[in-house]
């Protein structure tokens, strides 16, 4: 079983409009959809889709249209009630697949709720193989929760610890690797985050071009530690970087419709072929496929293993 943790989930309101974005016009969007989000969410959603046991942690009430729309997706949750609503994002996508996305800050989480929701968390995460802690974190705390959350786990599981994968941005994931006793198994940043982490973030175009570079860049992470980098490039495919080698993998060109969530679902890929027992190459690449097959759906829909096409990705193996 995986389970993973939102603190600060969402409701992802998604407008498709039928022309690029005029700013101070009105536009009559040809669409809108509404899923339960952030980006833990969005990997439970990818994996039980897949008919991978998951169950999405996460702060919010019951009866709140996030938990409402988790339970008609038959996504299984364990909430901390909060007493306030769940943010909503809005996501404008255009018809080349641009997309616009504008994030509420979400409720502030105080340091009971902090502490209530770490003892959820463990709760949930007895006999777990993953623990996936994922997306912003909401005003109030602090940008090591991840880190502390990983100590915590790990001195309350022992042994029986799942495996920790962290997806997250700025002061948030910089911190998740301070310490070496709060490191986390895997980490997927993308490559303005993976530049940021080392120290030189106007590096990141070149990382996102050049799949070398990003790799080269990755296994600083490794070699400090981190067991496994996956490193999204939009577009240009994923790096996986790991102690026993590094390979860049790349789907054939596909139509997007929003890439919003597709981070998510390559991250959801790697977790469902891990659990199916692959090699790293073989979870790199359906990494890869999750990726693009989310790119290719509306909003922030999420593909089964199905409508994936791991045989239309190429792999690079990448000197290490």
């Amino acid at each position: 079983m995986i389970v993973t943790l939102t603190a600060n989930p969402s409701l992802d309101r998604t407008v498709e409009i039928p022309a690029p974005l005029a700013r101070g016009t009105v536009i009559r969007a040809s669409r809108s959809v509404a899923d339960p989000g952030g980006k833990g969410v969005n990997i439970a959603r990818a994996l039980s889709v897949s008919g991978v046991r998951t169950v999405a942690v996460l702060p919010g009430d019951d009866g709140d249209p996030v938990l409402e729309a988790l339970t008609a997706a038959q996504v299984r949750y364990s909430n901390l009630a909060t007493g306030a609503p769940i943010r909503t994002n809005v996501t404008v996508a255009e018809p080349d697949g641009t997309t616009t996305k504008i994030n509420a800050p979400g409720e502030p989480v105080d340091d009971l709720a902090q502490r209530e929701l770490t003892r959820l968390l463990i709760r949930e995460a007895q006999g777990s193989s993953w623990l996936v802690m994922a997306g912003s974190l909401p005003p109030g705390v602090p940008s090591d929760y991840y880190a502390v959350v990983s100590r915590a786990v790990r001195e309350s599981l022992g042994d029986q610890a799942p495996r920790i994968a962290v997806d997250t941005s700025g002061a948030a994931l910089r911190d998740t690797l301070n310490g070496q006793d709060g490191l986390p198994n895997l980490i997927k940043p993308n490559s303005e985050e993976l530049a940021e982490l080392v120290g030189r973030p106007g590096e990141w175009e070149q990382l996102e071009a050049h799949p070398q570079a990003t790799a080269d860049t990755a296994r600083e992470l490794v070699d400090r530690g981190v067991e496994a980098v996956l490193a999204t490039l939009g577009a240009k495919g994923a790096v996986l970087v790991t102690a026993d080698g590094a390979w860049h993998a790349q789907h054939a060109p596909i139509r997007a419709r929003s890439t919003v969530g597709a981070g998510d679902c390559s991250l959801a890929g790697y977790l469902l072929a891990h659990e199916a027992g692959r090699t790293p190459r073989e979870c790199l690449v359906q990494a890869v496929a999750h990726g693009s097959a989310a790119a290719s759906l509306p909003g922030t829909q999420v593909p089964t293993l199905e409508e994936t096409t791991p045989e239309a990705v190429t792999v690079t193996e990448l000197s290490s």
